[in-house]
């Protein structure tokens, strides 16, 4: 969680890039003041892409060009996804922010519980709810007000009970321990400043057999400076990305077993487009990756769950 000062009323969820505090300070704390700033740099990050992916959600950034893995939604069919996937969700739901599709590598089944890190409009989602049935339920959590509202209305469209957004980081799940069988993300987890805490959280509510499916970014080389602070290429799913290596020693050091990350070289092709000319396609590629949480995989059966103490807090992605 990003620091808060002592005094400083949370009001505001839990992410802090959009607080407001005042603490009365003197003047012999001025120095420790200017040491611990209010709004850490990772706040700054996670505010910086809030405020495009609200954009996005209101539709004033397009995202084929600007946004996270934005290949545009008629292009989610290279990425995996069928036409009949296409046709199940509402207008919108499908917003072309991808870099593959993690629910083909989730392989899910009836009953179980899945949470959707960086749910977005809810496209991933709403496939997931389709392989689960009624009998299972899937939560999905995403940092942006917008587009937890933008699912709201999507789920409310396609008559969903057992779907459920909740506003959260996903550094700071809204979701209790052991909760969920199977997490997936889709092109999200690259633009968290702290990933090691994210795959931490995504630990500690998987029960014991779960599951991660997700599809994101990795960094196929060093890239040059300009290139790693871009702000556009920050929020583009570019230079937040690491090495095939320090995703899987960040994997394991969270306790994953069985990690798995498949590069997909094919995705040259359509990571040019997100920045042209900038030459990202050189140095950064889509990948497959899994991994299990030891023990005997619990039957599935989803149950009405309530949000963590504290409620849903801030978002991410």
């Amino acid at each position: 969680m990003g620091y808060r000062p002592a005094g400083c009323a949370d009001a505001t969820l839990a992410s802090g890039a959009d607080r407001v505090c005042s603490v009365a300070m003197s003047e012999t704390n001025a120095a420790s003041r200017a040491a611990e700033p209010t709004v850490t740099e990772n706040d700054a990050i996670r505010a910086r892409v809030r405020a495009q992916y609200r954009d996005v959600a209101d539709g004033v950034a397009k995202a084929p060009t600007s946004s996270c893995c934005a290949s545009g939604p008629t292009a989610s069919l290279a990425l995996g996804y069928t036409q009949a996937d296409l046709d199940a969700v509402p207008q919108g739901a499908n917003m072309g922010l991808g870099c593959g599709n993690p629910t083909a590598l989730a392989a899910l089944r009836p009953g179980e519980v899945v949470l959707d890190l960086g749910s977005g409009g809810g496209f991933d989602s709403f496939l997931a709810a389709r392989q689960v049935g009624e009998e299972g339920r899937v939560i999905g959590v995403d940092m942006t007000p917008a587009m937890v509202s933008k699912a709201r209305n999507n789920a409310a469209t396609l008559g969903l009970a057992h779907v459920d957004f909740r506003l959260g980081e996903i550094e700071h799940l809204p979701v209790p321990d052991a909760h969920v069988d199977v997490i997936l993300s889709n092109c999200v987890i690259n633009l968290s400043p702290d990933k090691a805490q994210v795959f931490r959280e995504a630990f500690r509510v998987l029960a014991p057999g779960g599951r991660l499916a997700i599809s994101d970014i990795v960094a196929l080389r060093a890239m040059p400076d300009a290139l790693r602070k871009d702000a556009e290429a920050l929020v583009g799913c570019i230079a937040g990305a690491i090495t095939v290596a320090e995703l899987e020693t960040r994997l394991e050091e969270a306790g994953f077993a069985s990690v798995a990350i498949d590069v997909d070289a094919s995705s040259r092709e359509f990571i040019k487009d997100w920045i042209p000319g900038s030459g990202a396609e050189d140095y950064v590629a889509s990948a497959r990756i899994t991994a299990t949480k030891a023990g005997a995989r619990r039957v599935a059966a989803a149950s009405e769950d309530s949000v963590a103490p504290g409620g849903a807090t801030t978002g991410c992605c």
